[in-house]
């Protein structure tokens, strides 16, 4: 059974699961469906196309699955969707996809902090924490366990590595490969994100494996240099995982 304050609006032709809790002058569209367990504080608004797993909490001025900010839009029908218990904060905007790429998705477990946006047609992993006011752009990929500070902002179709720390205020135009830090002013690569990996429980030998994969990448000339170099270590998960990304950079990698 649903707990819906009778001062929220749900269109008839949402669907919604069961044990969700829809507070008080929260609106939600048709062609909207929702699992169970969610809780909408208040103020929240779950625009069409919205498709929400289960053990999300959304709080006051959350809008998901707006319509994208991009003059090529046409009304296509297209969807926003949210996996399980994440935490979208206030005043959140999450846009709906386009013809593009036809949805928008968040995956599991995110933390989403107050006033942050993700664009149409994105995609954001598992575990990500994305930090106060940071903007990212249409298209934009962020893998797994990415943590992005406050007010960073991401070029459209940029390809943020798993296990990164993002330095706050930090302009991302170009891609950010796994396992390291972006700070300073320009931006630019500081080294591997120590610490996030320890707490991930990565072994000593892990690391210094992928320590020396990015010594290679950012001490050759060439990108083609770095990778045969890196392929002569022994290759293994981590640098599998460091090669592809590099190999199919679109934008090139943050320097």
């Amino acid at each position: 059974m649903n707990n819906i304050s009778p001062l929220a609006y749900v269109h008839p032709e949402a669907v919604l699961g069961d044990g969700n809790t829809i507070g008080p002058f929260c609106v939600i569209n048709k062609d909207v469906v929702i699992g169970d367990n969610n809780t909408l504080v208040n103020s929240v608004t779950l625009h069409e196309g919205t498709r929400m797993g289960s053990g999300n909490e959304i709080f006051p001025g959350a809008s998901i699955s707006t319509k994208p900010q991009d003059l090529k839009f046409r009304g296509e029908v297209t969807t926003c969707e949210i996996g399980d218990n994440n935490s979208i904060r206030e005043n959140v905007t999450l846009s709906r996809g386009t013809a593009s790429r036809g949805k928008t998705v968040i995956g599991n477990g995110n933390l989403l902090m107050e006033n942050m946006h993700v664009a149409h047609d994105c995609v954001v992993g598992n575990g990500c924490i994305i930090g106060n006011s940071t903007k990212i752009a249409g298209e934009v990929e962020i893998d797994d366990f990415a943590i992005l500070s406050a007010c960073v902002l991401v070029h459209q179709f940029t390809h943020i590595g798993s296990y990164v720390m993002i330095q706050g205020g930090a302009k991302l135009p170009m891609d950010v490969p796994p396992y390291v830090i972006i700070g300073k002013e320009p931006s630019r690569y500081c080294g591997l994100n120590l610490v996030g990996l320890r707490r991930r429980g990565f072994a000593p030998e892990r690391i210094d494996k992928i320590h020396e994969a990015y010594r290679l990448i950012y001490s050759k000339g060439l990108r083609s240099e770095a990778i045969a170099a890196i392929k002569e270590l022994g290759m293994n998960e981590d640098l599998e995982y460091i090669v592809n990304f590099v190999e199919n950079s679109q934008r090139g990698i943050m320097k």
